[in-house]
């Protein structure tokens, strides 16, 4: 399995910009489709987006599309999230995931390996 390392979070006004960054360990990272997940206190874990390894495939949760972007580096082993237009309701601990194959994934039970997560807060 991968290891997940998440970085980037913090307190942002609503309407502004992060960037969050996953660092996976190993080799075969390209073989990973990998997703962004993210979990508000007292709520369920929510998908936000996935990419396929090889990509270009990506899926996108409803209540991030047109905000977020999702992309990766393979050279680097790393996969972000780039998020604008940040509302309140983004605010929660973001969590990288990874699942090996070519499947693109958007179920919680999709991904076997997870990284423990970045909080991003937006301020209104």
């Amino acid at each position: 399995q991968v290891q997940l390392v998440e970085s980037g979070g913090g307190l942002v006004q609503a309407g502004g910009s992060l960037r969050l960054t996953c660092a996976a360990s190993g080799r075969t990272f390209s073989m990973y489709a990998m997703g962004w997940f993210r979990q508000a206190p007292g709520k369920e874990r929510e998908f936000v987006a996935a990419m396929s390894a090889s990509g270009p495939g990506t899926r996108y949760g409803d209540s991030v599309k047109g905000r977020f972007t999702i992309s990766r580096d393979n050279a680097k082993n790393t996969v972000y999230l780039q998020m604008n237009s940040l509302k309140s309701e983004d605010t929660a601990v973001y969590y990288c995931a990874a699942r090996l194959g070519t499947y693109l994934p958007s179920r919680i039970s999709d991904f076997g390996s997870w990284g423990l997560g970045t909080q991003v807060t937006v301020s209104s």
